[in-house]
Formats: structure tokens, C-alpha cells, sequence
């Protein structure tokens, strides 16, 4: 892989445009251009046709705290969870691949919905998640394990049942599909590129996984890290890693994220999408000295949706999250490179009753929104002037360029 910086079309929300473009303002310069094509060898036609852009985005924690349930519990006792995506719908649906951190397990109502600290949401947050336009479910999260063995196994039959075609990612009901077990790892594979994807988590908090399903939750473990990386350089042109790791409501990175980040880059990754800390975190390249190859690091995306319980200083910061956006192109040497790169921040709003916690863009939040979102309550520091300012500390310009003119 290699790298773009974000150029002067990045900042301005606007992808660069193809130099074969300009071509095609009048018949004379179609009929130069078709016949140019014609006379296009083999290698010379896929070197054209290396110019295709795919657009990534990525959410952080969907943290259903008891109040976000109760917010999606209709009259009749069943849930509907659309509303917690109704403005960000549009543009998780428009990418290529959307992913989510899938923070809590989707056991089913069978096994009791709950919120902290032993989270389980109704299975139809997964028709939900499919309806928003997610085709990559991460799992591997310290909450996988939360209704036990019965709650891993039925969340991910689910899945396979229901939602043969997205990807599950970090739990597995049976060996075959787990890469401790020899399985390779996940290969999506879009037109002309072929993306891998991984996703570990670091624990899950102290409950211990079944002695007979060693693999059923995906685990930060250098070894397989490296073996994993290293086939997937095998099989595809990019590679993802999805970590959960790091420090809760620390808004910098932590010795062992630091850590894991040369694991990473040492063994080939390309982007690097973090969760866990529920908070946002900075996002950066490095680069790897010995080879020159380089990575883009998100360390955190924060929340996407969330209620806590929670009070006092701090609260604020975990309304605040972030959603990732990565365009991804092969360059005329047919290497897959980041050609764009961004992050829109988004803001949990929290009001009582059905259907009233929501997440927004940042760009879309008001003053009139700000007074009626109830985590108030809870951290009298909360504003749209904090999120604004909260994200000009972590994010710096990245973030600005979906805000609108003053």
C-alpha cells in the first residue's frame, strides 16, 4: 500500500478528478478517446482501470445502555432500533464497505435484553444494522461474552441464518471459521480489489471463554496477530485491522495501543480502525523505518450511540464520537493506496422516550438540539460548543471540512 496525503480537494470535501476527464467535454475529444482506448494493450487497459475509487466508513460503539433500549422498546414489547441511525443512515448506506462496532452481543430477547454491565440487544438490531447499510459487523469486543457461551453461539447463528451475506466479524459459534483454527482470514472482495479484514479484542472482561470453543472470541495475541497479517498480505491488496483496545475516556493513545500499532505495521496493515475507550482519539500515519511502508491509525471512534448513567466531569466527552472515512484506490502501478482520508464527528442525542435517543452529524447539530439533550443532567459541561472544541483538540483540522461556512 501506499500513501496520499489529503490534498487541497480532500480539505474541501471533494474527491481529485480523473485527468481522462477533461477529454470528454465534446464529441471530438469522445471520439479521440474511444478510439485511444481501442488501441489500448492488455496491461495498459487494467492500468486504466486502476483508477476505481471504494469508499470506507466506519462507526465506533453501538453501547446500548439501558435507557437506548428503552428508547427502541415499542408499546408492544418489541424493539425497533432504527431511530438511533435515522440521520446518519444516508451516508453509511452510500459506501462501498460500512462497518460497525458491534459493542454488545445480540443474543435475542430469550436470553433477557440488558444494558450494563451485561449487555444483550433483541435480535432485530441486526435487521436494523442491515436496513442502515453496515455489511461488516465487528464483534470482538470485551462485551462478547456477556450472556455467555448461549449468547455468543445464538448471535452468531443469527447472523449466518438471517444475514448470510455480511460479514461477522471476531466471534465464532464453530472452528471453521476462526483463524486460531487455520481458517484464513476474511477476504471482501470488491471489483478490482480485494480487502481483508480483522478484528480482535483484548479481553472480555475476565469471563472466561468455553473450554471446548477456545476460539470463539477473536483475542489480541501477538502471535496469531502476526501469522494473520501475514496471510492476508497473501490473499488481498489491503488490509484492516480493527483492534479494541486501549483506555477507557482517555483521549490519547496508551502504551499498549502504542504497542500494538507496530505489531501492526511491522506485519503489513494498511488502516487501522480503532474502539473501546468510548471516546474519541487522534488519528494518524506512521511509518514503518525499515521499509518505509506506512499505516493510518484511528485510534478511537468513540461512541456512536450511547446513554450512560454516568455523572459529572467527563460525561461529555462520550457523547462525542467519530465516523471514519477512507477512500481507497489502486494507482497506476496497480498498488491499493489511500487516496482520501477524513473523520465527521457525531453527537449522541438523548431524550426520554420512544424513539428519542438518536446519534447526528456534528455539521448537523444545533443550539436548539443542544438544549434538549438530557445528558445536560448528567455533565452540565455538555454543548455544541464542547463537541466542537473537544474535536479541534483531538482531530485538529481533519475533521473540519464537513462543516458548513459561517
Amino acid at each position: 500500500m501506499s500513501r496520499k496525503t489529503a490534498s487541497a480537494s480532500a480539505e474541501s470535501g471533494q474527491k481529485e478528478s480523473d485527468p481522462a476527464d477533461a477529454g470528454l467535454e465534446n464529441a471530438e475529444g469522445k471520439s479521440a478517446q474511444g478510439q485511444a482506448e481501442n488501441a489500448l494493450s492488455e496491461s495498459e487497459e487494467e492500468a486504466a482501470g486502476a483508477g476505481t475509487e471504494y469508499r470506507i466508513v466506519m462507526v465506533g460503539d453501538v453501547l446500548l445502555h439501558t435507557p437506548v433500549e428503552e428508547s427502541c422498546r415499542k408499546p408492544d414489547g418489541s424493539y425497533d432500533y432504527d431511530s438511533l441511525f435515522t440521520h446518519t443512515k444516508d451516508e453509511i448506506s452510500a459506501a462501498d464497505l460500512a462497518l460497525v462496532n458491534q459493542e454488545v452481543i445480540i443474543g435475542g430477547s430469550e436470553l433477557g435484553i440488558s444494558g450494563y454491565p451485561c449487555f444483550n440487544a433483541d435480535f432485530s438490531l441486526c435487521d436494523t444494522l442491515v436496513r442502515t447499510g453496515f455489511n461488516v459487523i465487528c464483534h470482538a469486543t470485551n462485551h462478547a461474552m456477556d450472556k455467555g457461551r448461549a449468547g455468543l453461539v445464538s448471535c452468531a447463528q443469527h447472523w449466518k441464518e438471517q444475514y448470510p451475506q455480511v460479514t461477522i466479524l471476531g466471534i465464532h459459534d464453530t472452528p471453521d471459521t476462526a483463524t486460531s483454527c487455520g481458517a484464513d482470514p476474511v477476504i471482501i472482495d470488491l471489483p478490482e480489489l480485494r480487502i481483508a479484514v480483522l478484528n480482535y479484542t483484548y479481553g472480555t472482561n475476565g469471563i472466561a471463554l468455553p473450554k471446548d470453543m477456545p476460539y470463539a472470541v477473536d483475542l489480541l495475541n501477538e502471535e496469531q496477530v502476526a501469522a494473520d497479517l501475514c496471510r492476508a498480505e497473501e490473499l488481498a491488496d489491503f488490509t484492516i485491522v480493527c483492534p479494541h483496545w486501549g483506555t477507557e475516556y482517555r483521549l490519547i493513545p496508551d502504551a499498549s495501543q502504542e504497542k500494538w500499532v507496530q505489531v501492526f505495521l511491522e506485519n503489513g496493515a494498511d488502516l487501522v480502525l480503532g474502539t473501546h475507550p468510548h471516546v474519541i482519539e487522534p488519528v494518524e500515519w506512521v511509518t514503518d523505518p525499515e521499509n518505509g511502508h506506512e499505516m493510518l491509525v484511528y485510534y478511537s471512534l468513540g461512541n456512536f450511540v450511547n446513554w450512560t448513567s454516568g455523572t459529572g466531569e467527563g460525561v461529555a466527552n462520550r457523547m462525542v464520537g467519530g465516523m471514519a472515512e477512507i477512500t481507497i484506490a489502486k494507482n497506476e502501478a496497480g498498488k491499493a493506496e489511500i487516496s482520501d482520508y477524513g473523520v465527521r464527528p457525531l453527537v449522541s442525542h438523548v431524550t426520554a422516550g420512544l424513539g428519542g435517543v438518536t446519534t447526528y452529524f456534528l455539521e448537523d447539530y444545533s443550539k436548539e438540539l443542544e438544549a434538549a439533550n438530557e445528558i445536560t443532567l448528567q455533565d452540565p459541561d455538555f454543548s455544541l460548543e464542547y463537541c466542537i472544541n473537544l474535536c479541534d483538540s483531538v482531530w485538529g483540522e481533519l475533521w473540519r471540512k464537513n462543516m458548513p461556512l459561517e
